[in-house]
């Protein structure tokens, strides 16, 4: 197969496009390039990359949520969101289908602060795992994107003082375990059992410099296809947003 995939939550494209992101997206020559949160709409930034299709799904909301996807390779259909209105307002969601597998780009939403958002969160979670498994009945998944949880305490520095804050929450782990045991397999784990490495730290407390920090970016495959998955990578050096670029690498 001999793919490169890079998805990167970018926490604003228009704000990431003054860091490095074409600097790094040059550089990496991804096949597939994901990103998520790129709180714009299409043409609203200049950035045209070539020898790249391009495809967006922009919030209704201005300035929020978003996801993009720049391929190499046209894929034979594409589809946003989930078919279901009531989750597909945010711009959540785009699936391009390849003749050897679905690509599933996601910014799963953030349960925010007090919870408040835990209840739709649950029913997002059941939703998407459902249109996962449907896809999945029909050829391989690969799902990328920032999922929003801290799946095992290896996954985040401060485990304890954490516990049922958003992301960490019994129930989004719980909601986690049970889209691996749908048929996914989360690569970079499956790889690096006792590796701990993170993908998200918050802007205060210096969190970046002293590696205080979350594995919430994910790249999940259907179980099938893991065994062409020659690598797994967390771009932890990339500087550009409070996430950092994550890579699998087809063989």
């Amino acid at each position: 197969m001999g793919i490169k995939l890079i998805s990167w939550n970018v926490n604003g494209l228009r704000a990431c496009l003054g860091k490095n992101f074409s600097d790094f997206f040059s550089s990496s020559d991804a096949d597939i390039f994901c990103i998520q949160e790129t709180k714009m709409q299409q043409g609203q930034a200049e950035f045209e990359p070539e020898g790249y299709h391009q495809y967006w799904n922009s919030a209704e909301k201005k300035g929020y949520s978003g996801t993009a996807v720049f391929t190499k390779k046209e894929p034979m259909s594409a589809s946003y969101g989930i078919g279901m209105p009531e989750h597909d307002r945010e711009g959540r969601v785009i699936t391009l289908e390849y003749e050897q597998f679905y690509l599933v780009n996601v910014y799963v939403p953030n349960s925010q602060r007090e919870l408040a958002r835990l209840d739709y969160r649950m029913l997002w979670e059941n939703d998407f795992r459902s249109y996962i498994v449907s896809l999945d009945r029909i050829k391989p998944v690969i799902v990328c994107g920032d999922l929003n949880v801290a799946h095992e305490e290896i996954d985040l520095k401060n485990p304890k003082t954490n516990h049922m804050n958003a992301g960490f929450t019994d129930q989004e782990r719980e909601q986690f375990s049970k889209t691996l045991e749908s048929g996914f397999t989360d690569t970079f784990r499956k790889l690096y059992p006792e590796k701990v490495q993170y993908s998200w730290w918050s802007y205060m407390m210096k969190a970046r410099e002293k590696n205080v920090g979350w594995r919430i970016d994910y790249f999940l495959v259907s179980d099938r296809l893991f065994g062409k998955v020659g690598d797994s990578i967390i771009h932890s050096d990339v500087m550009g947003s409070d996430h950092c670029p994550i890579e699998i690498d087809l063989i």
